[in-house]
C-alpha cells in the first residue's frame, strides 16, 4: 500500500489533484480537492488509500491519517462506495459525522448524496461504538476551519467550479440551486464556496 504521496502540487480538478513526484503525476481523489487551493505549485504530502478492483485502480487521498481511517471504515459499510464516503468526508466536519453515528442520527447522514435510510442505519450499525480513536481533534490538521474571504480571480469562475465539484460529489441540481442564492452572495474562493454550500445542505 502507497502509506502517503509527497511532491508538487500542480493541478486541482473537480475530484482529484495531480502531484509531481520527480516526474511522475500522481492523480488523487480527494474529498474537496480545493481545500488544496492555496498550496497549489508548493509542496504537500497526501496520506493515501489505494482503492482495487477488476476495473478501476484509485488512489484516494486525505490531509490526516485520521480522515483516511474514517473512509476507510466507510468503506466497510454495505451499501457505502468510494464516492459515497468522499460525500462525507467533504463536509469537512467528520466529528458531526461520528457524533450522529454515536447517536444514532438517521435524520443527519440521510443528507448525504447516495445515503437512504437503510444506509444511514447501516452506517450506524456497523460504526456505532467502533470510532473512539475519532477525537474532537480530528479537524486539526492545520487546514482551515474558516471560510477566509479571499478574492478570487473570477468570483463567477470559483462558483462555478464549487458547483461542478459538488455534483462530481452526488448533489442534485434541485439541491445545488436551493443553496446557488446564499451562495452568490459571497466572495469565496472555490474551497471557500464547497464549505458554505455543504454547510447549508447539511442544516436544511
Amino acid at each position: 500500500m502507497i502509506e502517503f504521496v509527497q511532491g508538487t502540487l500542480v493541478d486541482i480538478d473537480t475530484q482529484y489533484i495531480v502531484i509531481d513526484h520527480h516526474g511522475l503525476g500522481y492523480q488523487v481523489y480527494c474529498p474537496n480537492p480545493y481545500i488544496f487551493q492555496k498550496k497549489l505549485d508548493q509542496s504537500v504530502r497526501i496520506y493515501t488509500y489505494q482503492y482495487v478492483r477488476e476495473d478501476v485502480i484509485r488512489l484516494f487521498g486525505f490531509q490526516t491519517k485520521q480522515e483516511r481511517a474514517l473512509f476507510e471504515k466507510l468503506l466497510n459499510v454495505s451499501g457505502i462506495g468510494p464516492k459515497g464516503a468522499l460525500a462525507i468526508l467533504a463536509s469537512g466536519q467528520p466529528e458531526d459525522v461520528v457524533y450522529a453515528i454515536e447517536e444514532e442520527n438517521e435524520a443527519f447522514l440521510v443528507k448525504f448524496p447516495g445515503v437512504g435510510k437503510k444506509t444511514a442505519r447501516q452506517i450506524i450499525l456497523d460504526l456505532k461504538g467502533k470510532l473512539d480513536e475519532f477525537t474532537p481533534n480530528l479537524l486539526n490538521s492545520g487546514a482551515d476551519k474558516d471560510l477566509t474571504v479571499l478574492k478570487p480571480s473570477s468570483k463567477n469562475e470559483a462558483l462555478e467550479e464549487a458547483l461542478e465539484a459538488l455534483r462530481a460529489l452526488g448533489y442534485v441540481e434541485k439541491e445545488l440551486k436551493k443553496v446557488r442564492p446564499h451562495l452568490e452572495k459571497e466572495e469565496l474562493m472555490t474551497d471557500g464556496y464547497i464549505k458554505k454550500a455543504l454547510q447549508l445542505m447539511l442544516k436544511g
